[in-house]
């Protein structure tokens, strides 16, 4: 189950909020695959990422750090990812 909050009017989720979204960027299942964080090291899966997002794109967070990990936007030609913060990501 998603925990969502409020602080200053953005709803924090965590990453199994997006799985539909990941599934149609990626080939296999990312909620459950673990990944780096680029700033603190820490190994997770993207289910356990904090999600922060809405109609113009999604934002994924470390949950240690707070780091930014992954941010994505659908534009009229398919998806747009910036992956500055993603250190390792599993082969698939």
């Amino acid at each position: 189950m998603t925990e969502a909050w409020r602080d200053g009017g953005l709803a924090r989720l965590d990453g199994n909020a997006a799985a539909g979204m990941l599934g149609e960027i990626f080939a296999m299942e990312m909620t459950a695959a673990s990944c780096t964080c680029a700033e603190c090291g820490r190994i997770s899966a993207f289910g356990a990422m904090h999600l922060y997002g809405g109609r113009m794109g999604f934002v994924f967070r470390c949950p240690t750090c707070e780091a930014l990990f992954l941010c994505v936007t659908r534009g009229p030609r398919g998806y747009f990812l910036e992956l500055r913060g993603v250190a390792r990501l599993p082969a698939g």
